[in-house]
C-alpha cells in the first residue's frame, strides 16, 4: 500500500509522552519537520492527543502521536492524563521526553515503568541539550537533543527507525486460508446503512488480501447471492459475508461451502479469536437487567436500522429471551472499568490497531468479563457459530463437548 492509502490501523504508532513544558511538542515538530503541535511557554498547551500520519524510513508508514502532559493538574487535567495513558494501548514505540535541565521526575519514572511492563520499545529523549550540554555516555535507550537548534534530531529519527520493528499485525487476514486461483464470494449488502459510493474498510482489505494471493474475489449483494452461485463454474472456496446478512446467506449457500464473515476474519486478525468465541457463550446466560456494552472502534453517523444500535440489540434480545440493559461506546471511549458488565460485544475493530484491540480484550479477561464481537455474536444468535468457524479448526474445541442443538439453536431461552 502507498503512504496515503495505508489505513491508520495498519501503521506503526509512535507516541511521545512527558511532563508539561518538557518540550514534547517541540520535539514532535522537529522529528516530523512540520508544525504538528502548538508550541507555547504556557504549561499544558497540548490538551488532547494529536495524530499525524507520515513516512519514517526504514519503518515505513507510521502514526506520530503527541500527548498531553502526564503531570497535568485539576479535574480537567486528570481527564487529559487519562486520555494520554489511553494512548499507551495503541503504542508500538514509546518516546519519553524529559527536560534535561531538571532530569526525570517521579511521573516520568512511573511512565517508564509502564513502558517496561508492557514490553514496549522505548527511547528517553532529554530535550533542551542546548542548555545543559551532552554527556559523553548515553545508554541505548537515551539520547540528548535540542528541539530549539536541531541538535541530534536526525540521530533521534535514526534511533526511532532502528527500534526493533514492531509487527503491526503478524497474523494473516486471509493468506493462510486461500491459494492462487481460489474463487471467493464476498457478500456485501447495499442498504440504507451502507456508506454512499464506497466499500467499508474490512471489505476493501479482504479484497486486497485475496488479490495479493492470486485468488479471485467475486462481490455481490445478498439479494444476488443465489444467482452468483448459479453462474460460477464451480463452488467457491468460501463465502465471506457482512455479519448482518448471516441469516439469509447461511440459508442460501450449500452446507459444503465454508462460510464466515468479515467481522470474524478481523476478530482473528486484530485480536484473539478464542477470546471472542468464548465470550459468545455469555449470550446464553443473560438475564433481565444485565448490563451489556456494545462498543465500536470508530465514530460514524448512525443510519436507520443501524447494526450496532438496532439490529444487534434485536438479535440479542431474541436469542437471550430477556431485556438486558444495553449501553454503547465508540471511538476511544472504551471504559477501563468493565466490572459492571455481564458482556462486551465489540465491533470488528477495522479502524483500531491490533494493540488496542488486544488491550481491550486483555482488560476484559483480567476483570473476568466475557467479550465477543459482532460476527461471533450474530453467528451465535443465528445458530451458525460452529459453521462460521469451520475455517478455523483450532478454535472449534471451544464448542466441542456441547450439545449441537444447544450450539445451533436460535430459540430464546425459557
Amino acid at each position: 500500500m502507498s503512504l496515503n492509502s495505508t489505513p491508520s490501523s495498519e501503521r506503526i504508532h509512535i507516541a511521545f509522552f512527558g511532563r508539561r513544558n518538557a518540550g514534547k511538542s517541540s520535539v514532535v515538530n522537529a522529528v516530523t519537520g512540520q508544525s504538528l503541535s502548538v508550541v507555547s511557554e504556557v504549561r499544558g498547551t497540548t490538551t488532547d492527543p494529536v495524530y499525524k500520519a507520515m513516512e519514517l524510513l526504514p519503518l515505513g508508514p507510521v502514526m506520530i502521536i503527541d500527548t498531553a502532559g502526564i503531570d497535568d493538574e485539576g479535574e480537567l487535567g486528570a481527564l487529559r492524563v487519562e486520555k494520554t495513558l489511553g494512548v499507551l494501548a495503541k503504542t508500538d514505540i514509546a518516546i519519553l521526553v524529559v527536560d534535561s535541565t531538571t532530569g526525570k521526575a517521579p511521573a516520568d519514572e512511573k511512565l517508564l515503568a509502564e513502558f517496561q511492563k508492557r514490553k514496549l520499545p522505548y527511547i528517553i529523549v532529554y530535550n533542551k541539550a542546548d542548555l545543559t550540554g551532552i554527556p559523553e555516555t548515553e545508554s541505548v535507550h537515551e539520547i540528548y537533543v535540542s528541539a530549539k537548534d536541531g541538535t541530534h534530531i536526525n540521530d533521534l529519527r535514526e534511533l526511532i527507525a532502528k527500534q526493533v520493528r514492531p509487527e503491526t499485525n503478524p497474523k494473516p487476514l486471509l493468506a493462510d486460508l486461500i491459494t492462487t486461483g481460489d474463487i471467493l464470494v464476498l457478500v456485501i449488502p447495499i442498504d440504507e446503512a451502507a456508506p454512499k459510493g464506497r466499500l467499508i474498510l474490512p471489505q476493501q482489505q479482504v479484497i486486497r488480501a485475496a488479490l495479493e494471493e492470486g485468488a479471485i474475489p467475486v462481490c455481490c449483494r445478498d439479494t444476488e447471492l443465489a444467482l452468483t452461485l448459479k453462474k460460477l463454474p464451480a463452488p467457491p472456496r468460501m463465502v465471506i459475508t457482512d455479519s448482518q446478512a448471516f441469516g439469509s446467506v447461511s440459508k442460501t449457500i450449500p452446507e459444503s461451502v465454508p462460510l464466515t464473515s468479515f467481522s470474524i476474519l478481523f476478530a482473528r486478525y486484530k485480536g484473539d479469536l478464542e477470546t471472542v468465541v468464548r465470550g459468545a457463550a455469555a449470550l446464553d446466560k443473560l438475564h433481565d437487567g444485565d448490563k451489556v456494552l456494545i462498543s465500536e472502534g470508530c465514530t460514524h453517523h448512525r443510519q436507520c436500522n443501524d447494526i450496532g444500535t438496532v439490529k444487534l440489540p434485536k438479535w440479542i434480545r431474541a436469542h437471550a429471551g430477556c431485556e438486558p440493559d444495553l449501553s454503547w461506546s465508540s471511538g476511544t471511549e472504551f471504559p477501563r472499568d468493565l466490572s459492571q458488565y455481564a458482556l462486551i460485544v465489540h465491533c470488528g475493530a477495522c479502524m483500531l490497531p491490533p494493540k488496542e484491540v488486544q488491550f481491550r480484550q486483555e482488560i476484559a479477561r483480567e476483570q473476568g468479563v466475557p467479550i465477543t464481537n459482532y460476527g461471533t455474536a450474530i453467528a451465535h444468535c443465528h445458530g451458525i457459530l460452529r459453521r462460521s468457524l469451520a475455517l478455523f479448526p483450532d478454535v472449534l474445541h471451544i464448542l466441542d463437548g456441547k450439545d449441537d442443538d444447544h450450539d445451533q439453536s436460535t430459540a430464546a431461552r425459557p
